[in-house]
């Protein structure tokens, strides 16, 4: 997995980019074809957000979130891209093999 990692209006840190890559680890978990993640963090007066890419085999997926704190908005972040992860996996998944298949036997 290919990880770009830019900041808009914030330094990024070895701290912030280790906890970024341990937070993108768990997506890895469920999903092993994604190839290339392009993650932004940006800050705004008191608003922090996340905002991640994904290329998966398959097509695109794409989430942000925004907290008071970056390590909130993180967290809310990798939380939403695991939902996502899930339900691209679901829908890769072809479910009428096995019907077709009980049918047939």
């Amino acid at each position: 997995m290919q990880l770009t990692l830019t900041g808009h209006h914030i330094d990024i840190t070895p701290a912030l980019r280790g906890y970024v890559e341990k937070k993108l680890d768990r997506i890895l978990r469920h999903f092993d074809q994604v190839i290339d993640v392009h993650c932004v963090l940006s800050v705004e007066k008191l608003r922090h957000q996340a905002e991640a890419t994904l290329a998966v085999s398959g097509g695109k997926l794409h989430a942000d979130a925004t907290d008071g704190d970056m390590y909130a908005a993180i967290d809310a972040l990798t939380d939403k891209l695991d939902r996502l992860v899930k339900k691209h996996k679901e829908k890769m998944t072809d479910h009428h093999a096995a019907e077709v298949a009980r049918r047939r036997g």
